[in-house]
């Protein structure tokens, strides 16, 4: 009697197996793939979206970058609303400098908002370039320049050279975390040289991670006050410093209204992140400051 239940137990759940999940999986079809220098890079394509995937050691992975099929404006990533955010900060940049290029979405939306704003984007990999340009209409302008170098080389050689960036965008992303060369305060301070007097960086991080305490003092220890964006709720994190003094409560609360129409097309509410911007720290502040000698792999090795 128990042989029998138990064969068709094995029969129901192989039965569910192949039902409904197994049936949504099989709408997510690879378009590409290929192995880089860097990484396994994967486009993938479902009923609704595009997205490009990065991933090391497998090809399983986070999706770095995704749009809609039928609405290229409107933003997936709860991370890229979360960087839409920081316009409550600093609202008019004219110069723009993004670590990383994915699919190219940040690219996209602040050449939307900013029409006459100079972009340059440092992708350390070609091959990202050339994916994003194949399958996500990707492409460089007069007033978009992308440059396939590693983001340590081109910002030291941008403050060599004086230039200078309204807002630096740190999304770099290798698969597994963000590469630990770009994470030191070393690093931080060279992006800093590039910063105006209304200057602003933006990094994208993650909102659980054991390298989470020590990435917040490296922000803290090079630019003072920082606004730590977090939403536990899908493991994302942004850190927002400004070469100015932070906005307060009120002063967002007043922005975010007057924002909303402009920020409307990319599917956010910019009156629900005053709330989220917050200068308080909520991690161990005793945590070793990351450097180039003392990098995250030091730490995750303890």
């Amino acid at each position: 009697m128990f042989r029998i239940l138990a064969a068709a137990l094995i029969l129901i759940l192989h039965a569910l197996a192949l039902s409904t999940p197994a049936a949504a999986q099989s709408d997510v079809r690879t378009i590409h793939q290929e192995r880089s220098l860097y990484r396994n890079i994967l486009v993938t394509q479902d009923a609704n979206r595009l997205c490009m995937r990065f991933t090391i050691t497998a090809l399983n992975g986070q999706n770095q970058s995704c749009r809609f099929l039928d609405d290229h404006d409107k933003l997936v990533f709860p991370y890229a609303k979360m960087v839409l955010a920081s316009l409550m900060v600093q609202d008019n940049p004219g110069s723009i400098l993004i670590i990383g290029l994915g699919g190219g979405t940040l690219v996209h939306t602040y050449a939307t908002l900013f029409p006459e704003a100079r972009i340059t984007i440092a992708e350390i990999d070609e091959a990202v370039v050339r994916v994003a340009e194949e399958y996500f209409d990707y492409q460089d302008t007069p007033l978009i320049h992308t440059e396939a170098v590693d983001a340590r080389v081109f910002i030291k050689r941008a403050g060599l050279r004086g230039e200078k960036y309204d807002l630096v965008i740190l999304d770099a992303f290798n698969g597994e975390y963000i590469p630990e060369h770009l994470m030191t305060a070393e690093f931080l301070e060279e992006v800093k040289q590039l910063l105006p007097e209304n200057g602003m960086v933006i990094a994208n991080t993650f909102s659980t991670s054991r390298l989470y305490a020590a990435e917040s003092n490296t922000y803290q220890q090079v630019f003072g006050e920082i606004f730590n964006v977090r939403m536990r709720e899908t493991g994302n994190r942004i850190i927002i410093a400004s070469m100015q003094p932070l906005p307060d409560r009120a002063t967002l609360e007043a922005r975010a209204p007057a924002l909303q129409p402009r920020v409307a097309r990319f599917g956010m509410d910019m009156t629900d992140f005053p709330q989220r911007l917050n200068p308080e720290a909520d991690w161990n502040t005793k945590e070793r400051v990351l450097t180039d000698q003392y990098a995250p792999a030091n730490l995750l090795n303890n």
